[in-house]
C-alpha cells in the first residue's frame, strides 16, 4: 500500500492492517495477551447545580494494552492516523505507562513503531524508532517488566499466581490491580508488614479478596486471619466479596478458633478482651496463621497499647497487611510506624480526577446561636425549672452541654427542605454529637417531613449502637432496592465501612476535630452508582467540620461551597460569575444538659465557591464552565460559526461539546428551553443575543427562501422548519425526521426523497441549504 492510500485509512484502520498483525506476528496471542480498547478511566464527573455530566475529555483510553498474563501488563502501544508521525501518540503512551506502572511505551501510525524502554541496558537508547516486523517478543517485555519491579526468578511464580476469575469478565480496576500486584511482590520479597492505603469507595474488600485468594491458591498463606472492628463488615464481606471461598472461610465467633477452616472472618473483640480469658487468639499456636490482614487499620492496630497491636504481637511471624483511607499519623499513635511507609497509595482526589469516586458539593449553615454565641438572660431556668448558669455557649456546647430545641427543629427544617427540592428519597445520614442528640433529630425530622413520615413510619429511623430497632434496618438503609429507611440519624455507627452506595446527602450537626473521622465520614458518600443515577453527594454542615477541607492533610476538595442565608433556597445554587459495635457516644455521666426550649435560632451569611481545576476557589457556575471550555473549543465567534456552518451534521459539534460535560438541554433549563442549541453556544460563549427556534423558523419563511422549489418540495422544507422550530436541529437531521407527521401523510421516506427531490443527494443539498438561511448571521 502505498503512502497516499494509507493516509487515507482511519485509526482503526491502520491497528487493524499493520499493528495488531506486528504484535502477533512477535508472538503475542491475541485472546490472551492482547487487549484492545482498553478503559482505564471513565473521567470525572463534572457537578454544577443539581445537574452531573461525565467529562470524557479526561477519559483515559489505551489503544493496546500487552499483558504477559492476565492482571500482569507490561506495555501499552498507542495508534495513530498514517498522517501523523510515528512518535506522535509517545507522550500519550507514556501517560498511560505510568498509569499501569510499565516499563515500556509504544507508538504507531502504520509505518514503524516508536518505543519507549524505562531500564535501558547500558549504551541503550531510552527511546528509537524500530520496522513493524521488529516488534519485542512477549519475553523481552516480562524481562523489562521483571527488571522494572525487581522481581527475582524465585519471585515469579508467586507473582504470577492467577487471579480469581468469576466467569462473568469482572476485573479489577488499574488501581486495584497495581494494589494486588504490589503486595503479592512484596510477599514473595518476605516483606512481613504491609500497608495499603485506598480511598473509601475504592474497593479495599474486593482487592483484599484478590490479595488473599492469590497468596492462598499458590499456598503462601494456608490459613488467613481477616480482622474487623464491626459486625456489618464481617456479614458484608463473607456474603459479598468472599463468597468465593464457600465452606473454607469461617466468621469466628463463640470465643472459638475453629482450626478445621482456612479463612477466618473475625472481629477483633471476638478475640480478645481486657481479661486473659478473653484473649481466645492464645488458644492456637503463634504459627496458626501465616497472614493477618487489618481492616481500617487506623482505628485499633496503630497504636502501642491497642487490642489489635496485642493480636498482631502474638502471631507476630504472620505476615500482616494494614488497609487503610486514612493512615494515622500523630505524636502518639502512627500505621507507618509499625507497618512501613505504605506499599501503593490510592487517594480520594486521584479517585475523583479518575471519575471512580463521586464529586461533592458542601452547603454551610452558620446559625446565629452557634457563631455569636449566646448567653441566657438573668434568671432564665431551662424545661426543667433549673435556673441556667450566666455564661457564653458556643458552637462547641450546642447539643453536648446546651441543646435549644428550636435550633435542632431548624437543622431538621434545612434538611427536608433540601430533599424536598431535589429528591425525597435521596439516602441520607445525619451524624450527630451522641445518642441523645441523634434521637432528638429523629423527631424532628419527622415533624419537619409530616405526611411521608406518617405514611412510612420507617422513612427516618436512629441508627445507633444502643438501638435494636435501628440496627435491624441497617441492611434496608444500605440496600438500594429498598426505599426505607430513607434518612438515618447516627453518631458513630455509620462512620466507617457501611457500604450505602446511593446515600446522596451527608449532614454534619457533629462536632469534628478528627481529620480520620472527617474523612471516614466523607467516604460514606464517595461511591458512584450509575444504575441508581448516583454521581455526587452533598454535605451540609452545621457545626464547621468542613473546614477540615482546608488542612494540607485533605486531599479531596468541595467542587461547590455553598452558605445559604435565613430564607434562601436550600439547594446549592449554581455560583455566581470508632471502636466497637456499640461505640455510640451517651451522655456523659454527671454531665447535665441544658434544654430550652424558647429561644429563636436563626440562619446567617451565604457564599458559594467552586473548586476550579488548578486546585483553587472560585465562583463558577454551569453557565461559566461551558462557556470556559467552549472557547477552549472554538476561540472566537467567527471559528464556531464556519465550523457549524462547514459541519455536514450539526450533532458531531454537539456530541463534541458533551465529551467536556457540556450538556446543551441542561443549559436551556437555565437559558430558556425555546432558544436552540447553535443560539445556547453563541449566547453563552460569545454574548450575542439569542433567537429561539420558532423566530428563526419565521425569519427563513419571511425570506421567501422557498421559491426556487416547487410545491411539494416546499411543504416538505415548511414542516422541516416547523419541526427545527419545535424539536431543534438533531431532529430534522435525522434520518427518521421523514416517517414522522406530517411528512408520513406526503408519502415514504424513499418516495418524498426520490421523487419529490430527485434523489438522496439532492435531498441532503436542500437540507444544507434550509441549515444555511436558518443560521445566517443577524438572522
Amino acid at each position: 500500500m502505498d503512502k497516499k492510500e494509507k493516509q487515507g485509512l482511519s485509526e482503526i484502520d491502520i491497528c487493524d492492517l499493520f499493528i495488531t498483525p506486528s504484535i502477533k506476528g512477535a508472538g503475542w496471542d491475541q485472546l490472551r495477551q492482547i487487549r484492545r480498547e482498553v478503559t482505564l478511566t471513565p473521567g470525572p464527573v463534572v457537578v454544577r447545580g443539581n445537574m452531573s455530566s461525565r467529562n470524557t475529555k479526561k477519559k483515559k483510553f489505551a489503544d493496546y494494552v500487552l499483558q504477559w498474563k492476565a492482571g500482569v501488563p507490561v506495555a501499552v502501544v498507542e495508534a495513530k492516523e498514517n498522517t501523523k508521525t510515528v512518535s506522535h501518540g509517545m507522550q500519550q503512551a507514556l501517560g498511560y505507562a505510568d498509569i499501569l506502572q510499565v516499563p515500556s511505551a509504544f507508538s504507531s501510525n502504520g509505518d514503524a513503531f516508536a518505543g519507549h524502554n524505562k531500564v535501558p541496558a547500558a549504551g541503550e537508547d531510552i527511546e528509537h524508532e524500530f520496522p513493524l516486523e521488529a516488534f519485542p517478543s512477549p519475553q523481552e517485555l516480562w524481562n523489562r517488566y521483571k527488571a522494572y519491579r525487581n522481581i527475582t526468578e524465585d519471585e515469579e511464580e508467586l507473582v504470577l499466581e492467577p487471579y480469581f476469575d468469576d466467569g462473568l469478565g469482572k476485573s479489577p480496576r488499574y488501581y486495584q490491580s497495581e494494589a494486588i500486584n504490589r503486595t503479592v511482590e512484596a510477599v514473595a520479597k518476605g516483606q512481613k508488614r504491609l500497608l495499603l492505603v485506598m480511598a473509601t469507595g475504592t474497593g479495599k474488600t474486593y482487592t483484599t479478596f484478590q490479595i488473599i485468594w492469590r497468596l492462598w491458591k499458590a499456598k503462601k498463606a494456608k490459613r488467613i486471619l481477616f480482622l474487623v472492628d464491626r459486625n456489618i463488615l464481617a456479614d458484608q464481606t463473607l456474603v459479598n466479596d468472599f463468597k468465593p471461598f464457600g465452606s473454607v472461610m469461617t466468621k469466628i465467633k463463640n470465643r472459638k478458633i475453629d482450626p478445621s477452616y482456612e479463612i477466618y472472618l473475625g472481629l477483633y473483640q471476638a478475640l480478645t478482651g481486657p481479661a486473659e480469658e478473653d484473649k481466645i487468639f492464645r488458644n492456637v499456636s503463634r504459627d496458626f496463621f501465616d497472614l493477618i490482614v487489618i481492616d481500617e487499620c487506623h482505628r485499633g492496630s496503630a497504636a502501642d497499647d491497642s487490642a489489635w497491636r496485642e493480636i498482631l504481637d502474638y502471631f507476630d511471624g504472620a505476615y500482616q497487611l494494614g488497609l487503610t483511607a486514612t493512615p494515622k499519623e500523630t505524636e502518639y499513635v502512627s500505621n507507618i510506624t509499625y507497618f512501613g511507609e505504605p506499599i501503593y497509595t490510592y487517594t480520594l482526589k486521584q479517585g475523583i480526577q479518575d471519575g471512580f469516586l463521586a464529586p461533592y458539593k458542601v452547603v454551610r449553615y452558620d446559625l446565629d446561636k452557634d457563631v455569636l454565641g449566646w448567653t441566657p438572660p438573668p434568671g432564665m431556668v431551662d424545661d426543667l425549672g433549673k435556673e441556667l448558669e450566666r455564661r457564653e455557649y458556643n458552637q462547641r456546647d450546642m447539643d453536648r452541654i446546651l441543646v435549644l430545641n428550636k435550633r435542632t427543629k431548624l437543622v431538621a427544617k434545612c434538611v427536608v427542605d433540601l430533599l424536598n427540592a431535589t429528591d425525597l428519597y435521596s439516602k441520607t445520614i445525619i451524624f450527630c454529637d451522641d445518642i441523645d442528640h441523634a434521637e432528638r433529630m429523629r423527631i424532628a425530622i419527622v415533624n419537619a417531613a409530616g405526611r411521608i413520615a406518617v405514611d412510612n413510619p420507617k422513612y427516618v429511623m436512629r441508627i445507633t449502637g444502643d438501638s435494636v430497632e435501628g440496627k435491624a434496618e441497617l441492611d434496608n438503609f444500605i440496600d438500594p432496592e429498598s426505599r426505607f429507611p430513607v434518612i438515618a440519624t447516627t453518631s458513630e455507627l455509620l462512620t466507617t465501612g457501611v457500604d450505602a452506595k446511593t446515600c446522596k446527602l451527608i449532614v454534619l450537626d457533629k462536632n469534628i476535630s478528627s481529620m480520620t473521622t472527617f474523612k471516614q465520614i466523607v467516604g460514606r458518600g464517595t461511591r458512584i452508582d450509575e444504575e441508581n443515577n448516583k454521581f455526587f453527594f452533598t454535605i451540609m454542615d452545621f457545626k464547621k467540620a468542613t473546614e477540615l477541607f482546608k488542612d494540607p492533610d485533605f486531599d479531596g476538595e468541595p467542587v461547590v461551597i455553598y452558605e445559604p442565608g435565613d430564607g434562601d433556597d436550600p439547594v446549592p445554587p449554581d455560583p455566581d460569575p470508632v471502636d466497637g459495635e456499640d461505640d455510640e457516644i451517651s451522655e456523659p455521666e454527671g454531665v447535665y444538659k441544658v434544654r430550652v426550649s424558647g429561644v429563636d435560632v436563626k440562619i446567617l451569611a451565604k457564599r458559594v465557591e467552586y473548586l476550579g481545576e488548578d486546585g483553587q476557589l472560585v465562583t463558577e457556575s454551569y453557565r461559566d464552565y461551558s462557556r470556559k471550555h467552549i472557547l477552549e473549543e472554538y476561540a472566537s465567534l467567527d471559528v464556531f460559526i464556519n465550523k457549524w456552518n462547514s459541519a455536514k451534521k450539526k450533532e458531531a459539534i454537539i456530541n463534541e461539546l458533551a465529551e467536556y460535560g457540556i450538556e446543551l438541554p441542561k443549559l436551556a433549563i437555565e437559558i430558556g428551553a425555546d432558544y436552540g442549541d447553535f443560539d445556547l453556544i453563541c449566547h453563552i460563549a460569545y454574548d450575542q443575543p439569542p433567537l429561539t427556534r420558532a423566530e428563526r423558523a419565521n425569519n427563513v419563511k419571511k425570506r421567501n427562501y422557498f421559491t426556487k422549489y416547487g410545491d411539494q418540495a416546499r411543504a416538505v422544507l415548511e414542516a422541516l422548519l416547523d419541526k427545527y422550530a419545535d424539536e431543534g436541529i438533531t431532529t430534522i437531521e435525522s434520518p427518521k425526521v421523514l416517517k414522522l407527521k406530517p411528512f408520513d401523510a406526503m408519502g415514504t421516506p424513499v418516495e418524498i426523497i426520490n421523487n419529490v427531490f430527485g434523489g438522496k443527494a439532492s435531498y441532503e443539498n436542500a437540507l444544507q441549504e434550509l441549515e444555511s438561511e436558518l443560521f445566517k448571521q443577524g438572522a
